[in-house]
C-alpha cells in the first residue's frame, strides 16, 4: 500500500514574514517542529531525540512556501514531501498555514493530530 497526500489548514495570527521564518529557518524549525536542524546546502537533518531524518529542500518562495522531500530510506526511494504554505486571505487579511504531507491511508487521521499538536507549539512560540 502506498502513502496518500493530505493537507491540513491552521489559522495562525502572525505576519507572513514571521511565520515564514518559523517554517524555513533552522532556528525557527527547532523551536516547534523538531529538536534540532543541521543544514548542508539543500540537505536538512531533522533531529528528534536520537532519531535523525533527512530531507532536501526542493522548492521555496520567500514568505509563501517551503517544500522538503524526504531522502530515500530502507523502504526504497520516496517521492513523498512535506510542504509549509502560507496563505493570506485578501479580504480579511487572515493568515493560514497549509501543511501538505503523506501518510498511509489508515494513519492520516493520526498524522493530522500530530500536525495539530506541532502547530499548537508553533502558535505558542509565535505568541499567536
Amino acid at each position: 500500500m502506498s502513502k496518500v497526500r493530505f493537507q491540513c489548514e491552521f489559522p495562525i495570527r502572525s505576519s507572513r514574514g514571521v511565520l515564514y521564518a518559523a517554517v524555513s529557518t533552522p532556528s525557527g524549525l527547532s523551536e516547534w517542529f523538531c529538536d534540532d536542524v543541521n543544514i548542508r546546502n539543500t540537505r536538512h537533518e531533522f533531529a528528534w531525540n536520537d532519531d535523525i531524518s533527512i530531507a532536501h529542500l526542493v522548492a521555496k518562495k520567500r514568505d509563501e512556501f517551503v517544500r522538503f522531500q524526504w531522502e530515500s530510506n530502507e523502504d526504497g526511494p520516496t517521492d513523498a514531501f512535506f510542504e509549509f504554505r502560507i496563505k493570506v486571505d485578501a479580504l480579511t487579511g487572515d493568515t493560514t498555514l497549509v501543511i501538505t504531507d503523506y501518510a498511509y491511508p489508515e494513519d492520516c487521521e493520526d498524522e493530522r493530530g500530530l500536525w495539530g499538536a506541532q502547530v499548537d507549539r508553533l502558535r505558542q512560540v509565535l505568541g499567536a
